[in-house]
C-alpha cells in the first residue's frame, strides 16, 4: 500500500501560541475575526462531518427495526485496519550531529590539487642592525633570512552502493536511497576535515597538526582564581572575575604582538567551549554583564563556541583570543591571517561504477589541517 502524506490543514508554532496567551487570547479563538465561515472550523481541527451527521440520522430509525440480525459467512473482524486510520506527517526528522565550527574559527583556503603531498608557507625576516655613522667604518650591510614551513596533505574518502530492490523500496515510502547516501559520505568526508581541523591527524612522520596541537602555538595559561571563590572555573566566578580574565587577556595580545594588534579597532575572535557563552550574560547586582562590557570596549570582537574546546587540555576547558589578519610595517605578502586551514578539496567526486544490479559512487576529500601562521597573534588559557 502506498503511503499518502496527510494534508496540514493549519498549524501554531509555540511563539504564536506564546504570543496569543500574552494578549489574552485563546489558541483559536472562534469569533468573526478568525472564522469567516464555518467550514474554515476543520482549518483549526474542529467541525462535524456533514455526510456522517446524515449516516447516524439513518443509523438511530435503522436502529428500532425488529428483524433478527443475519450469521456471517466471514471470520469477524475488529473493524476498520489501522493502517486506514493513520495521519501521515510531512517530511522526515533527521538525526543530528555535533555542530562542526573549524571553517567559522578560522576560514577554509582551498589551496593546491588534491594528489599534492604538502602546502608549504613560506617566512622571511629582515637581519642587521642600523650602527653609527663613521668616515672609515665598514658599510654595515642588510641581509634576509627565509624559512619554510611544511604540512602533509591527508586524503579520505567514503562511498555508498545502492540497488534496484532497494531504491525501488525506498521509493515506495518516498525516500530515495541514493540521495540519502550520497548526503551521508558528504556529512561523514566533513566530520573526518571538522576533527583534522581541530586535532590534526597521526600519520607518523606525518605534519598534520589542528587548532588544539599546532606546535607553533603558544604555551596555555591557567586563568586566576576567582577572588570570591579561590576556583579558576568561570562555573563558580562572579562577572568581575571573568571580565578580569578576559581583560588579561586583550593586553596579553596586544603586549606579545609588539602593537601590531590594537583589540580595540582590530577584528578579534573568543573562542570557547560550548555553553560557556552563557557565563558571558552572566549580570552584576546592577544588571551589566561581561557581555555588555565586551560590547562597550572590545566592539569587533566576535565570540564563537566550539565543543572541542571542553576539557581540551588535561581535562582543563580553555579558551583561545586571536586577531583575525595582521597588518605590520613592512607588511607582509600572503593573506595575514593568523590561522589557515588549508583544504586542496573540500568534496570531489572519485567515480561512478555501473554494474548490472547496482552502481557504486565514491568521494574523497583533502586536508593539511590547522597552521599557526603568527603565534603572536593568539593568547590561549586553561582552566575555567
Amino acid at each position: 500500500m502506498a503511503l499518502q502524506i496527510s494534508k496540514t490543514y493549519s498549524g501554531v508554532s509555540g511563539r504564536e501560541a506564546a504570543a496569543r496567551r500574552a494578549e489574552g487570547k485563546p489558541l483559536f479563538a472562534m469569533d468573526s475575526a478568525d472564522v469567516q465561515h464555518y467550514v474554515e472550523l476543520k482549518l483549526a481541527g474542529l467541525g462535524i462531518d456533514q455526510g456522517w451527521a446524515a449516516k447516524a440520522a439513518r443509523f438511530a430509525m435503522d436502529a428500532a427495526a425488529m428483524d433478527d440480525p443475519q450469521g456471517g459467512v466471514f471470520t469477524a473482524s475488529i473493524g476498520t485496519p489501522v493502517q486506514f486510520l493513520q495521519a501521515w506527517l510531512p517530511g522526515l526528522v533527521r538525526a543530528v550531529f555535533a555542530i562542526r565550527q573549524i571553517d567559522e574559527i578560522v576560514g577554509m583556503s582551498t589551496v593546491g590539487e588534491w594528489h599534492d603531498e604538502e602546502v608549504v608557507q613560506g617566512s622571511i625576516e629582515s637581519m642587521g642592525d642600523a650602527v653609527p655613522y663613521g668616515d672609515l667604518s665598514n658599510v654595515p650591510l642588510a641581509s634576509w633570512n627565509v624559512n619554510f614551513e611544511r604540512r602533509t596533505i591527508v586524503r579520505f574518502e567514503k562511498g555508498f552502493a545502492v540497488g534496484r530492490l532497494e531504491e525501488a523500496r525506498a521509493g515506495a515510502m518516498r525516500v530515495s536511497s541514493q540521495a540519502e547516501k550520497r548526503i551521508g559520505a558528504s556529512t561523514a568526508l566533513d566530520i573526518q576535515r571538522n576533527l583534522v581541523g581541530f586535532f590534526g591527524y597521526n600519520g607518523g612522520a606525518d605534519r598534520t597538526y589542528g587548532l588544539l596541537n599546532d606546535p607553533y602555538l603558544p604555551a596555555y595559561v591557567t586563568v586566576a582564581n576567582g577572588a570570591t571563590s579561590g576556583s579558576p572555573l568561570w562555573s563558580t566566578k562572579t562577572t568581575l572575575d571573568i571580565i578580569s580574565d578576559l581583560l588579561v587577556a586583550f593586553k596579553t595580545i596586544e603586549i606579545q604582538s609588539g602593537g601590531n594588534i590594537q583589540p580595540k579597532v582590530d577584528d578579534t575572535t573568543l573562542v570557547l567551549p560550548t555553553g560557556f557563552d552563557t557565563y558571558l550574560g552572566l549580570p552584576t547586582t546592577l544588571g551589566y554583564s561581561a557581555s555588555a562590557w565586551l560590547r562597550d570596549n572590545y566592539p569587533k570582537c566576535r565570540v564563537i563556541t566550539a565543543p572541542q574546546f571542553a576539557a581540551a587540555n588535561g581535562g582543563a576547558n580553555v579558551f583561545y583570543l586571536f586577531a583575525d589578519r595582521v597588518s605590520s610595517e613592512p607588511d607582509s605578502t600572503d593573506d595575514g591571517r593568523t590561522f589557515l586551514q588549508a583544504v586542496p578539496a573540500k568534496f570531489q567526486t572519485l567515480g561512478v561504477q555501473q554494474e548490472s544490479k547496482r552502481y557504486i559512487e565514491d568521494f574523497t576529500n583533502a586536508s593539511a589541517g590547522v597552521m599557526t601562521k603568527r603565534p603572536w597573534a593568539v593568547v590561549r588559557y586553561s582552566g575555567i
